[in-house]
């Protein structure tokens, strides 16, 4: 085993998640950084810069580095990674001093994106950096028997991507990445109330709309939610009643195309595992598995049992940390 200190890094869009060996979960804070644009200088990174979020004066920005699960700005991603390794290390008590990491990576990222995933934790002093594609660090999360040869679905609908991967014998036999995810229907909201009422929301209005009264394509019972935005036409503060049945048509576009990824991805299963499938159904991991409705409508759409795993939010942080081990024991066998 390696002496270094040992992390599993969940490194979504939405969040990024900490996973310490001994510890479990150490760190779940939002991807945000808060910078000074004239001095480029990092103010605040995760809860307090979301906190910032539309509120900020001209000179302080509140942005999000990482854009459908991979990077989109460099520099921005490895100093909100050195401060997270930071807070790490506070949380363990001790300085994480060449941790050995192990990173997941949307599983249709480009090997460009993952060498930029790879460079920006090396350069925030990791010993050994380790990817893991997503949908096996969710299985191995969800406490799913990944090593054996039975067919594992993971459908992890995260902040920017939905993967969906069957997993069997320890690796992907067949699997989809589809670059619309929470943010997309949080952004189908913004888009829907702007034109049907001419108001504008922020986001995290928009993320709020969506868990309070967001529901997958199932009938329901219609819930009432008010809303503050500014009026498009007087520039004033406005109130409006928002009902969940226009919410769940105004997010009616992404939700059947994460469907159609799901069906894609079992279309392209051995017919081995399909019989796996039918008596195992499909696990449901990331925050995207927590819309309401979700797991009756999918199972109802793709006619096999839908489960939610234990910790949707954490599967993969937990999976990433846990992967170690899988690790350590190819690297054995390897020597």
């Amino acid at each position: 085993m390696f002496s270094n200190p040992e992390i599993g890094i969940d490194l979504g869009t939405a969040n990024i998640l900490v996973y310490s060996k001994n510890k479990g979960i150490i760190l779940n804070e939002p991807s945000v950084v808060a910078i000074d644009t004239e001095t480029k200088k990092v103010l605040a990174v995760g809860m307090e810069a979301k906190s910032m979020i539309g509120k900020t004066p001209g000179k302080i920005v509140a942005v999000r580095p990482l854009k459908d699960g991979v990077i989109a700005d460099y520099d921005v991603t490895t100093d909100m990674l050195k401060e997270i390794m930071k807070k790490a290390g506070k949380v363990i008590g001790l300085s994480l001093r060449k941790p050995n990491v192990v990173v997941c990576t949307p599983s249709g990222s480009t090997s460009v994106e993952r060498r930029a995933i790879h460079d920006a934790v090396k350069n925030c002093g990791a010993k050994h950096v380790h990817l893991i594609e997503e949908p096996v660090a969710a299985a191995i999360g969800a406490d799913l028997p990944v090593e054996e040869p039975v067919a594992n679905v993971v459908v992890d609908i995260g902040g920017g991507t939905t993967e969906v991967g069957i997993i069997s014998f320890g690796g992907v036999v067949s699997c989809h990445s589809l670059r619309i995810g929470g943010d997309q229907l949080d952004d189908d909201i913004i888009q829907y109330v702007r034109k049907r009422y001419n108001l504008l929301v922020g986001e995290r209005t928009a993320e709020n709309i969506k868990m309070e009264i967001g529901y997958a394509l199932i009938d329901h019972e219609e819930i009432t939610m008010d809303v503050r935005g500014r009026d498009l036409v007087t520039g004033l503060p406005k109130t409006i009643s928002l009902q969940s049945g226009e919410i769940q048509q105004a997010m009616k576009e992404s939700l059947l195309h994460i469907l159609e990824t799901i069906r894609a991805t079992l279309e392209d299963c051995p017919p081995e595992l399909s019989g796996d499938i039918v008596d195992r159904g499909v696990i449901l991991t990331g925050g995207g598995a927590l819309l309401n409705g979700m797991q009756e409508w999918l199972s109802k759409e793709i006619v096999v049992p839908v489960h939610i795993a234990p910790n949707p939010l954490e599967s993969v942080a937990i999976g990433t940390g846990k992967s170690l081990t899988v690790i350590h024991k190819l690297q054995k066998a390897a020597r």
